[in-house]
């Protein structure tokens, strides 16, 4: 993925996102946020040494998932104060630099980029080794999940009964379809590498035509959904996928590059029972779970903090 699509990532959420953060923004003020222990995430105090600070930044999926990295290090018996909402990653990194957050949900690709926009995203053990290479030396970069919220070529329900397509299958599976279907996205999607010029020179998809929408927002959804186009770009982990049945294309040549959850951790804030515990959350979180969490949270209004605590006892992390 360019650095102009990791770097406006957190700038086109759904606006379910937007909501949820705006209501946890809300919450946060009147003193009373769903995740406990919660301070002022812009205060700048740093926690005790007995102590790990969870920030998240200002969407959705950054609060559930610094609930679920402090809900498994509870579990340890880890003392553990939240920073939820606090803002963009130009914030929650000079705040974690400083000390006074330990542990952030970040996503490999999209840190890397920021730090180096320059950097190419060839391998998932490539990019994480270059993130820590760039990384501010109090920091570190914990083991990626599976998890990733990306681009992804996605087709509606109509279009993938009709050419057999399922969660298995991959943009490969297209090649022989793409000539009938109409691919919608934002309008430069239709002149990036890791849109349709990449389409077709990795994949050799060549569709029947484009139409220019929004970045996987309200425009896309509704078009995929009345079937104006087949196919579309939509984030991975969008709740409109399991609510409209759509069906997201395997990218095994990585085509639209890496946005692995991971944990990023102020080095000296977190035990060596904190990192495997995380560790532990990532070996566990993939995409499909990740994507039902965030429809359980952005779809029928869950706490996340709930949401958070049934995946772990789920999972075995309780």
């Amino acid at each position: 993925m360019t650095s102009n699509a990791h770097s406006s990532r957190f700038l086109r959420r759904r606006p379910g996102a937007a909501a949820v953060a705006l209501a946890a923004a809300t919450v946060l003020l009147a003193g009373c946020g769903s995740s406990d222990d919660s301070d002022d995430p812009l205060d700048g105090g740093k926690a005790d040494g007995s102590s790990v600070v969870v920030g998240s930044n200002n969407f959705a999926e950054s609060i559930l998932l610094a609930d679920i990295y402090g809900e498994a290090l509870k579990a340890k018996g880890i003392k553990v104060s939240y920073k939820p909402n606090i803002g963009s990653r130009e914030t929650t990194y000079g705040l974690l630099k400083n000390g006074s957050i330990t542990v952030l949900p970040e996503y490999n690709g999209s840190l890397l980029a920021y730090l180096d926009a320059k950097a190419e995203q060839t391998s998932l053990q490539g990019v994480n080794a270059a993130v820590k290479a760039k990384l501010d030396a109090k920091l570190t970069l914990l083991e990626s999940s599976p998890a990733e919220d990306k681009d992804s070529v996605t087709v509606n329900a109509q279009t993938a009964e009709k050419y057999n397509l399922t969660s298995s299958s991959t943009l490969a599976d297209l090649k022989d379809a793409a000539p009938e279907l109409v691919l919608g996205g934002s309008p430069e999607f239709q002149t990036r590498q890791q849109g349709m010029l990449g389409l077709e020179s990795v994949y050799g998809l060549k569709f029947k035509s484009f139409k220019a929408l929004d970045a996987g927002g309200p425009l896309t959804q509704a078009a995929l959904k009345k079937n104006t186009v087949q196919a579309a770009d939509v984030f991975t982990t969008d709740p409109t996928i399991t609510k409209e049945k759509f069906v997201v294309l395997q990218d095994p040549k990585n085509l639209f590059g890496f946005a692995n959850v991971t944990p990023l951790v102020y080095k000296s804030g977190l035990s060596q029972e904190g990192v495997t515990a995380l560790n532990a959350v990532s070996a566990k979180l993939d995409t499909k779970t990740l994507l039902d969490l965030d429809s359980q949270v952005q779809l029928e209004n869950k706490d996340p903090l709930d949401v958070a605590k049934a995946w772990l006892k789920t999972a075995g992390l309780d």
